[in-house]
C-alpha cells in the first residue's frame, strides 16, 4: 500500500497519518463480511463498534463532515481491539489495522490518550521505569499479595489476578540443552513483559530453539518493540523504539530474529509500515523484518524434534496478532503435536479475540470483560487442563479469567509445554 496523502479538496487532515493513509479506506466496498469477526460488533451490536462503521468514521474525518474532535468518533475509535479478524475476513484487503493506528496517532495530537494509557506508555519507553514496575510485580508475586489481592472485585482484582497467572505452570526447572546449531543462527527478542514476568518461558525458548538446532545469541541494547505505542496512537515513541531496535539487531548479525510474543513480531514485521517515510531507516528497517520470526515458525520449520511423554490434555487458542496479523496458524500445532502423550482438545472460537489487545483490558474494562466472557466459557467447556497461547497479555488476559472464574485451568505459552517434554527426555550418557 502506498502512503501518500490524499491532494484531492475532500481531504480535511493532509499530512496527518490518517491524511497519509487514506488511500487505503479506498479498498472497503462495504460488504459487510467483517461484521460476524468482529468481536466488539458482536459484543454491542453498533454499526459504529464495527470495522465497517469505523472505517465510515475515519472516512469522516478525513473528507471534513466529522471534526477530528469529535468526541463519538474518539469512543468508537478506542472501543476497537485492534484484533484484525476483520482483514482475515476481508475479501478486499483492506489494511484496517494500519488505518486503525494513523486513526488513533491522529485523533490523539487533539485529544491525549486516559491519564493511565500515558502513564503505561510512559513507563513501557523508558527502561528504569519499566524494570522498576516489573521488579514491584514479582515481588508482589513472590509475596503472594497478587493472589490475596485477586480476591478482589473491580480491576485492582482483575489486574491482580492477571499477576498472579503468570506464575510457572509447568516445570521443575532447567536441563542442559544441547544441539549442533546447523539451522543457523537465532537471537530472541527478550520483550518487556516476557522477560520481566515470563522470564522462564523466554529461557524455555532459548533451549527448545537449542535442542532444535538453533545457536542462541543474546543481543544487547534491544528495548520495548513499539507494539503498545503504535496501537495507542502514540507514533513518535513508537518509531524511537523501533530505531534502537533495529540498531541493536543489526549489531546481532544473526539469521533469525525470534519473537515469543504475538503482538511483538507482529509489530517487528511491520517496521518498514512504521518506518516507510523516513528514507534513513525504511531500508534498515525492511532488513530487519525479513528476520524476524515466531518462535512457533522455526520449531515447526525443524520438526520439532519429539520430546518425552507428557500425558496432559491441552487447548489452543490462537492469539489474534499471531494469526490475523501474521497469518500463522500451524505452526503452534506442529509445536504441541511433538509431545508423546498430550492430548490435543479443539477450542471452540479459538480464532475470536480474548479482550486483552494491548493495554485495552486496563482503559475498556468493561468492554473486554464482556469479550473474554464466551472465551472462558469455551475453554471450561473443554475440560482441558491447560490452555496454550502465544502472547502475554492473552497469557494474563485468559489466566486472569480462568482464576477468577474458579476454572480448572491454567494459561501457558506453548513453548513452556515443549519445555517440559525435552526435560522428561532420559539424560544422554
Amino acid at each position: 500500500m502506498t502512503t501518500k496523502s490524499i491532494s484531492t479538496p475532500q481531504c480535511a487532515i493532509p499530512g496527518t497519518p490518517l491524511g497519509l493513509a487514506a488511500e487505503g479506506l479506498d479498498a472497503c466496498v462495504h460488504c459487510g463480511f467483517c461484521l460476524q469477526a468482529c468481536p466488539t460488533y458482536l459484543t454491542l451490536e453498533d454499526e459504529n463498534d464495527s470495522p465497517r462503521g469505523r472505517l465510515v468514521l475515519m472516512r469522516a474525518v478525513v473528507e471534513g463532515s466529522l471534526p477530528v474532535d469529535d468526541p463519538d468518533v474518539r469512543t468508537h475509535i478506542d472501543r476497537c481491539l485492534g484484533c484484525r479478524a476483520c482483514e482475515t475476513a476481508c475479501p478486499s484487503g483492506v489494511p484496517y489495522g494500519q488505518l486503525l493506528e494513523a486513526t488513533r496517532a491522529t485523533l490523539t495530537t487533539d485529544q491525549p490518550n486516559a491519564p493511565i494509557a500515558r502513564i503505561i506508555l510512559f513507563g513501557f519507553a523508558h527502561p528504569l521505569l519499566l524494570r522498576l514496575g516489573l521488579l514491584g510485580g514479582r515481588v508482589a508475586r513472590a509475596l503472594r499479595i497478587s493472589r490475596l489481592l485477586a480476591r478482589l472485585p473491580g480491576r485492582l482484582g482483575f489486574a491482580m489476578a492477571m499477576l498472579e497467572s503468570t506464575r510457572r505452570a509447568l516445570g521443575a526447572g532447567p536441563y542442559a540443552a544441547t544441539g549442533d546449531g546447523a539451522r543457523g543462527t537465532a537471537t530472541l527478542l527478550t520483550g518487556c513483559v516476557m522477560e520481566g514476568l515470563f522470564t522462564e518461558t523466554n529461557r524455555a525458548t532459548e533451549r527448545t530453539l537449542t535442542v532444535n538446532g538453533y545457536d542462541m545469541v543474546s543481543t544487547r541494547g534491544q528495548r520495548c518493540c513499539g507494539a503498545l505505542h503504535a496501537h495507542a496512537g502514540d507514533e513518535r515513541r513508537a518509531r524511537a523504539l523501533a530505531k534502537k531496535n533495529i540498531a541493536a539487531f543489526e549489531r546481532s548479525g544473526t539469521d533469525y530474529i525470534v519473537v515469543n510474543a504475538a503482538g511483538c513480531g507482529a509489530m517487528m514485521k511491520e517496521y518498514p509500515h512504521l518506518l516507510a517515510r523516513e528514507p534513513r531507516w525504511a531500508e534498515r528497517a525492511s532488513r530487519v523484518s525479513q528476520r524476524v520470526r515466531d518462535v512457533s515458525e522455526l520449531l515447526a520449520e525443524a520438526g520439532p524434534a519429539p520430546g518425552g511423554p507428557l500425558p496432559i490434555s491441552v487447548t489452543y487458542d490462537a492469539p489474534c496478532h499471531l494469526l490475523h496479523a501474521q497469518r500463522i496458524a500451524t505452526p503452534p500445532l506442529a509445536v504441541l503435536g511433538a509431545v508423546p502423550g498430550l492430548t490435543l482438545v479443539p477450542l471452540p472460537g479459538s480464532e475470536h479475540c480474548c479482550g486483552s489487545a494491548g493495554i485495552y483490558n486496563l482503559v475498556e474494562p468493561d468492554v473486554s470483560d464482556r469479550v473474554l466472557a464466551p472465551k472462558l466459557a469455551n475453554i471450561a467447556g473443554t475440560g482441558a487442563k491447560f490452555v496454550a497461547t502465544g502472547n502475554p497479555g492473552c497469557l494474563m488476559q485468559i489466566g486472569a479469567g480462568l482464576h477468577q472464574s474458579g476454572i480448572a485451568s491454567r494459561a501457558v505459552h506453548p513453548v513452556d509445554i515443549l519445555d517440559e517434554s525435552y526435560r522428561r527426555l532420559p539424560a544422554p550418557r
